[in-house]
């Protein structure tokens, strides 16, 4: 695998952090959400600030709710009862509104929570640019990656504060000043890989941990490992996602100066 740098790597990079900010100041964007609930902490089935009855049902969620509640279900209002499964789409998307809200239904490891996003959050309102570092070829390396005989799963702690199993499917492994280092990673239905990492600038001069997604690995194993597309995770931006935190052996002992770092707010 070659090491040169592309004559488009730099623009292609600056495009690549434009969208990225799009995509984060959406309506429906990661800014958007105000609350992550889960049933079960709410056995009488009334979420904070969410109109309407939510219980758990076995393999969905039962929805009760009367036209006062305004509450839409694919545009339509919702008068009765309503079984819900999972979303899947992106949040914007999802059945049921309530206004200008949407609300989303989410099922980690059998349990169910509901997501508020709204377009009026404050930290949308707030949100002002994704601190990112300009691209620096250096830090495009060459890799590899080698898979597990099995996959596994860890326990690691979430950002909300509880312990959740994170799937494992190999490793990437990559030369920074003359030393092999490795992450371990997890590998997507597309092939792609996906690293929680941390470094010596976690929590000084870029967010407490990021995370790496890396192409699918080609035939031969070989994969580039971009730390420019360092990504700060969803938690950076609303305090209501459950992102895990980097696996034992996923922290570097080196500063990655490049990527997104922080959000700017003003």
């Amino acid at each position: 695998m070659t090491t040169e740098p592309s004559a488009t790597a730099a623009p292609e990079w600056k495009e690549w952090h434009e969208r990225r900010t799009a995509a984060v100041a959406a309506p429906y964007g990661p800014l958007a959400l105000t609350g992550t609930h889960w049933l079960a902490d709410h056995p009488a089935g009334r979420l904070p600030g969410i109109p309407g009855g939510w219980r758990e049902a076995g393999d969905e969620v039962v929805l009760t709710a009367a036209a006062g509640d305004g509450l839409t279900d694919g545009g339509r209002p919702v008068t009765g009862e309503v079984a819900l499964g999972a979303d899947t789409g992106a949040p914007g998307d999802s059945r049921i509104a309530a206004g200008g809200r949407r609300l989303v239904v989410l099922r980690r490891e059998g349990l169910w929570a509901v997501r508020d996003f709204d377009p009026e959050s404050a930290a949308r309102r707030a949100f002002r640019a994704i601190e990112a570092t300009e691209y620096d070829a250096g830090w495009t390396l060459p890799g590899r990656f080698r898979p597990y005989a099995e996959a596994r799963s860890v326990r690691v702690e979430n950002a909300d504060g509880r312990e959740r199993g994170l799937g494992l499917g190999g490793e990437i492994a990559f030369t920074v000043d003359g030393t092999e280092h490795t992450l371990q990673v997890a590998v997507e239905a597309d092939g792609s890989l996906w690293a929680v990492f941390a470094d010596t600038t976690s929590g000084h001069g870029s967010f407490r941990f990021r995370f790496l997604r890396p192409a699918a690995p080609a035939a031969d194993g070989t994969v580039t490992v971009d730390f420019n597309r360092a990504l700060l995770p969803p938690c950076a931006f609303a305090d209501h996602f459950i992102c895990p935190f980097p696996p034992p052996g996923n922290t570097l002992p080196f500063a990655v100066a490049a990527g997104e770092r922080s959000v700017r707010t003003g």
